[in-house]
């Protein structure tokens, strides 16, 4: 029974002073049980909430979760956009159906990609292309900022660059994407992780290790095994 559905006390008018000092002693104790549950619950829920987002956190930060481009594998080149001018941006997926994707021509006919997913707790990312020469790249959820040009964090709390997609231009004008790189991952170790077993012709131009000497179209067998 709710405090509000108590039965008057004994002797008077129902109010708290009109009973005796062992009514009005249980009445107080009911109250502070009453306080005491609504505080655990709402505690409770608090806790829930918070631990929820602290996993997902800590998850997206050590590798727990999935992070866009984590295939040791080259995935199926996908097409973009059949053009994209400069001050525009498309929204794809890649490398997988599941991954969301962005790529921007910027204003100096650059042509750049990354993950659409915050580093932060995975919200989308958007490109503003008003702000600033080249734009950047927005979270709206916790208010994180990339530079539009390399992906780095400028501003708010993600803890690592965006990851990095590779965008090729073919002679038709199409944007295919091709291959992805890890938060953090340079360019030659993101290819040759990518191409090393692929696309081993690539893998030897690039000059990656494993790949050194070997025919063209083959790994040397020596450096494959670990």
């Amino acid at each position: 029974m709710s405090v509000t559905e108590q039965a008057p006390g004994a002797g008077g008018d129902g109010g708290p002073e009109a009973g005796t000092d062992e009514d009005r002693a249980r009445l107080r104790d009911r109250i502070g049980a009453d306080s005491l549950t609504t505080r655990r619950d709402y505690l409770r829920i608090v806790a829930t909430v918070s631990g929820g987002l602290a996993i997902g956190g800590i998850g997206v930060a050590s590798g727990i979760l999935h992070r866009h481009g984590d295939s040791e594998s080259l995935p199926p080149a996908r097409k973009v956009a059949d053009q994209l001018l400069p001050g525009r941006s498309v929204a794809f997926r890649f490398p997988g159906d599941e991954d969301r994707a962005l790529a921007v021509r910027l204003a100096d006919g650059t042509l750049v990609g990354y993950s659409a997913v915050c580093t932060h707790l995975a919200c989308a990312v958007l490109w503003r292309e008003d702000r600033g020469p080249d734009g950047e790249l927005y979270c709206p959820c916790h208010e994180g900022v990339f530079d539009a040009r390399t992906g780095e964090v400028t501003a708010g709390p993600p803890p690592r660059p965006l990851p990095r997609i590779f965008l090729t231009e073919q002679p038709d004008g199409s944007v295919w994407a091709i291959a992805t790189a890890r938060s953090g991952e340079t360019a030659k170790d993101a290819l040759c992780r990518q191409f090393r077993d692929t696309r081993p012709e690539m893998a030897q131009r690039l000059g990656c290790p494993g790949a050194a000497g070997a025919p063209a179209g083959h790994l040397a067998p020596d450096r494959r095994r670990t």
